[in-house]
């Protein structure tokens, strides 16, 4: 018997990275998944290779948001999850060359379709008295430092909004949580560098050792991590946890690496005795 058997689930950005690995877990714990993207050949190619439906919805469009909520209603007659998952890279500039029409785009793609999500979303699950809606925030909302600043800002703002519909849904019995990833091998990265988007799915792996030192654990994260935390809150195993950001980041928030922190140290003492001769 899997984790969601049953249950339906919504995942935007689904056709790669996170959300492609995320609709694969869902599937595999029994949900009948909506994969949401706007790639149509990769999406029909990944829900007919594990057995999804896809739609093809542009997140910074309200219309697209519900239709793509009312095709799955009309579909399976319920919602139990949606995975507010679609994103962009921001671009990293400093704040006098901010683009503006870029950070736009942004807030669009991330803050604006998390809220209209949830707003579509919602009458469903208020109706049925349960539901579970994951939103996608970062480290880079966290904390400063981390991203671009347009990227940064929406992903704040995503963790907060999170939690204050959270406290309105939570009488209504539907839950509202966020994930924080930190450094996750996926396409996003070389997207923000200008690669296209067939193309920077391609170079994820390459990003393996390199992320490999940025965190505590000594490896890099994958879209399988963040897949699990995904799983955790869409299912009944979290029935009593709303309101939360779930930071799936291998340690980074909690500071610095304990054996660079040693090296530190050794070098700063022997640096001091050195001056104290």
């Amino acid at each position: 018997m899997g984790a969601l058997d049953g249950k339906v689930a919504i995942i935007t950005g689904g056709t790669s990275g996170i959300g492609a690995r995320t609709a694969e877990v869902f599937v595999a714990a029994g949900a009948n998944v909506v994969v949401a993207g706007r790639r149509d050949a990769e999406g029909q190619s990944l829900a007919q290779a594990i057995g999804a439906t896809f739609m093809r919805v542009d997140v910074t469009q309200e219309s697209d948001i519900k239709a793509l909520i009312d095709g799955t209603l009309r579909k399976f007659g319920r919602l139990d999850c949606l995975f507010n998952n679609a994103g962009n890279p921001g671009r990293m500039t400093s704040i006098v060359d901010l683009d503006m029409a870029h950070f736009d785009l942004v807030v669009a793609t991330h803050l604006r379709a998390v809220v209209l999500g949830m707003k579509h979303a919602a009458p469903a699950m208020i109706r049925q008295g349960y539901g579970s809606i994951i939103n996608t925030g970062s480290i880079a909302g966290l904390r400063a430092g981390f991203s671009a600043h347009s990227y940064s800002a929406a992903k704040a703002a995503i963790i907060h909004v999170t939690r204050c519909v959270a406290a309105e849904l939570g009488e209504k019995g539907v839950r509202v949580n966020s994930i924080s990833p930190g450094a996750i091998v996926t396409g996003i990265f070389a997207k923000g560098a200008g690669v296209a988007d067939a193309a920077a799915d391609n170079t994820a792996d390459g990003l393996k050792e390199r992320f490999a030192g940025l965190q505590p654990i000594p490896r890099a994260g994958l879209p399988e991590d963040v897949a699990q935390a995904a799983l955790f809150l869409a299912s009944d195993a979290s029935s009593f946890v709303s309101g939360q950001d779930l930071a799936v980041d291998g340690g980074v928030l909690g500071g610095s690496r304990w054996s660079q922190l040693l090296k530190n140290r050794a070098a700063m003492a022997e640096e001091l005795k050195a001056r104290a001769r």
